[in-house]
């Protein structure tokens, strides 16, 4: 009856165990669930920093070429006006020398 005591406390031993066992696995998966939500938020909050960083970034280069176009631009606008007064100087120029030539060389009394 002692072998049969034994061998019933051994059971009760393994099964103990086993629920000890299934217990701990339980809250390994638990605690990794856990972690791999937390490490998702990270990544997501990481990746929205990054992705405004470099949204950032763009706008600034945006707006800097577009700064850099406008002014271009300006300048182009501004070579062709001062091309287009000296083509009307030297249209005039004849007359104007003639004009003042003229005012120069009459004598009024």
């Amino acid at each position: 009856m002692d072998s049969l005591r034994s061998g019933h406390g051994g059971i009760q031993m393994l099964l103990t165990a086993e629920q000890e066992a299934q217990h701990i696995i339980s809250s390994a998966r638990n605690l990794r669930t856990v972690r791999l939500k937390q490490a998702k938020d990270e990544a997501d909050q990481e990746m929205a920093l990054y992705r405004s960083n470099m949204e950032a970034d763009h706008q600034n280069r945006k707006s800097q070429t577009s700064s850099e176009s406008i002014a271009k631009q300006l300048e182009e606008e501004t070579q062709i006006r001062i091309q287009s007064l000296k083509e009307s100087a030297l249209k005039v120029s004849p007359d104007v020398v003639a004009m003042l030539l003229n005012y120069v060389t009459t004598v009024k009394n």
